[in-house]
């Protein structure tokens, strides 16, 4: 019985949460800086992800060859290089350092 209350009530309130969010009105949305936020928003969630599956491992932090292999990706991508060519880099790397340690 529980469990359902715990389901009902989260399916409810994700609802309520989209819900709201399409009943802001079009003034708030217009103006410059809730734009520039929306635009940030998916860059800043993104790198919190790629930040904690690079140096956790269930509820410890850890230094790996996850993050050398992220490092080698960000300086491909600041030489812009394509991104199979990035991720080859990464993965490659990676698996040398696993290798080597």
């Amino acid at each position: 019985m529980t469990l359902w209350v715990a389901v009902l009530a989260t399916a409810l309130g994700c609802y309520l949460l989209k819900l709201a969010g399409v009943s802001v009105p079009r003034q708030v949305l217009d103006r410059p800086a809730v734009r520039r936020s929306a635009a940030l928003l998916p860059v800043a969630l993104l790198a919190a992800l790629v930040g904690v599956q690079t140096l956790s491992s269930g509820t410890r932090l850890v230094v790996d060859a996850r993050l050398a292999g992220v490092a080698v990706a960000v300086v491909a991508l600041l030489l812009r290089a394509p991104f199979i060519v990035v991720v080859a880099l990464a993965a490659l790397t990676a698996a040398l350092v696993r290798l080597v340690f």
